[in-house]
């Protein structure tokens, strides 16, 4: 029911007892946001910009690492920090800069659980950040949330002209072999080229995943400057979910399981994972698909318990078993809600 009506979703493991969703609801979405002029300043004393920066990073490891619940946690308490920073500290840069990092990460990690309207409003606010922020790659990588928002709403057209528009800009206004501007622009190519796939369009989707082969060969190896995980092997990763999106699901049986991806952060790993479960589902290789699934879940449960795309997955596995008591298959659909 919670999912029919889109009530907000609680995250299994977070302790507290307002670290969920609606925390967050409230801290993007203040009212006295809306006009300092009949508000005034929010209350609160200025505070340091340095510990608002470590805990934002710690974060992003912990959304890496898949443990959303601790992310969702974290978010209302950093959303207001960078609030106060950005009233008390506006003309600091680094005020900015962390409200960006932020913000494209409460952008991302609402995408990941399919909260598409929130996540809009927070992409919009990183890359307000990012532009005031003055850093090309700030406002490059907020960028990089706005696609994940376009796409969790199927707006795989602007998702496509946000990502192109965003790398074309970046291309000159920073140092071409830097790694950092390779892993940024290289990540845009990716998202967009997914954008392309889905809006079934093969020859952007090529050409654009392409430009990232083409990055992450000059990158030289599997990195994660800004939080990208960019390198060889996420470009691989990136093919294989545009050939399953394009219909290229042969392909991606007899190829996917051949890429080592345990270099990479736990989210990119269960990612490709759930990937492959998607496309051995479609040929009705239930249990290679269950097998998939459940090694995601045991490394990253949280994503795997919120991810539409798992649950979906996992109905029609559930459709197609002739016994599903007690079995390993009924109890993953109970915990990812794919069942009543």
């Amino acid at each position: 029911m919670g999912d029919l009506l889109g009530q907000p979703i609680l995250v299994e493991d977070s302790q507290p007892q307002d670290d969920d969703i609606p925390a967050v609801r409230d801290a993007l979405m203040s009212h006295r946001r809306l006009s300092p002029t009949l508000f005034g300043q929010l209350a609160g004393d200025a505070i340091d910009v340095g510990p608002v920066i470590t805990y934002a990073e710690y974060a992003w490891t912990d959304y890496q690492r898949g443990r959303l619940g601790r992310v969702i946690a974290a978010l209302p308490g950093l959303i207001k920090s960078a609030q106060t920073l950005e009233e008390h500290s506006a003309n600091d840069h680094q005020t900015w800069l962390v409200s960006a990092r932020i913000h494209h990460l409460t952008a991302t990690t609402l995408a990941k659980i399919g909260e598409a309207d929130l996540a809009w409003i927070a992409a919009e606010r990183a890359m307000s950040a990012g532009e005031r922020s003055g850093d090309p790659l700030a406002l490059a990588s907020a960028a990089r949330a706005g696609t994940h928002a376009l796409l969790s709403v199927g707006r795989y057209d602007d998702a496509m002209n946000l990502g192109q528009t965003a790398a074309d800009w970046l291309r000159g206004r920073v140092d071409d072999n830097d790694p950092s501007a390779l892993s940024v622009a290289g990540m845009l190519h990716l998202r967009t080229a997914l954008a392309a796939a889905r809006h079934q369009d093969r020859s952007a989707a090529t050409a654009l995943l392409a430009q990232a082969e083409h990055a992450a060969s000059r990158l030289g190896r599997d990195a994660n400057y800004w939080q990208t995980s960019f390198g060889p092997t996420n470009v691989q990763l990136h093919r294989v979910a545009a050939s399953l999106d394009l219909g290229d699901v042969d392909w991606v049986i007899e190829r996917g399981p051949q890429i080592d991806s345990s270099n990479l952060p736990p989210e990119r790993w269960v990612a490709h994972r759930v990937e492959m479960a998607r496309a051995f589902s479609y040929v009705a290789r239930d249990d290679e698909a269950l097998t998939f699934l459940l090694d995601a879940e045991q490394m990253a449960p949280q994503i795997v318990r919120h991810s539409a795309s798992v649950r979906d997955t996992v109905k029609t596995m559930h459709r197609r078993a002739k016994h599903t008591s007690d079995t390993p298959l009924l109890g993953l659909a109970e915990r990812v809600r794919a069942i009543a």
